[in-house]
């Protein structure tokens, strides 16, 4: 697969909807290596300064946002989950940002959809993404396919990354997502180029 590195540009690290609601959605043991993976993709961005964004979804209380047409965040809403304020919306604490590092908010699935994120990536001069986050059938699926349009370098992070169905997440990240992005396990991230400069 192609490497995402070139001479010029630059490369953000985003960690995508690590939020306490969805987190408690993936079984355990893969619970804790996604978040481990993804702690050791933060640590090492930080040691290097790249910089590293966050995506959230959140709703307002009662949910204004939300259409009945839209099942998936139809069946949020009638759980209660991810609204502003509460513990089950906040980052997991293993994977908190610092008060530097931009959070974005978004109110769909993906990260670029009626948000910021592409004008506050625009504003580093990042062209290049290392991709994490929960779910991979979610916010990695709608974002990494947003991302590609936008003609991003990308690079996922596979086992920074896990879904509720075990067998979707292969799929994607074996037959869909390399088409599009480099897919790699996290020590081979970890072994690129923008995490080692010279």
């Amino acid at each position: 697969m192609a490497q995402t590195t070139s001479s010029n540009g630059k490369t953000a690290l985003l960690l995508m909807d690590f939020q306490n609601d969805i987190v408690q959605m993936i079984p355990e043991p893969q619970r804790s290596a996604v978040v481990a993976n993804a702690a050791a993709l933060q640590a090492r961005a930080r040691e290097v300064g790249m910089p590293v964004f966050y995506i959230v979804v959140k709703f307002r209380p009662g949910y204004p946002e939300v259409n009945p047409r839209n099942k998936g965040f139809t069946a949020l809403k009638g759980a209660g989950r991810l609204v502003e304020g509460t513990n089950g919306a906040d980052i997991d604490t293993r994977l908190a940002p610092l008060a530097s590092e931009p959070v974005v908010t978004k109110r769909r699935v993906s990260g670029f959809f009626n948000t910021d994120l592409d004008t506050v990536l625009g504003a580093h001069g990042v062209d290049k993404l290392v991709l994490s986050g929960l779910v991979t059938s979610g916010v990695i699926l709608s974002s990494l396919r947003w991302a590609a349009d936008r003609d991003y370098g990308l690079t996922l992070a596979a086992d920074a990354c896990a879904d509720s169905d075990e067998e979707v997440h292969r799929v994607l990240t074996e037959k869909v997502f390399p088409r599009q992005a480099s897919v790699l396990a996290t020590s081979a991230v970890l072994a690129l180029p923008e995490f080692n400069p010279a």
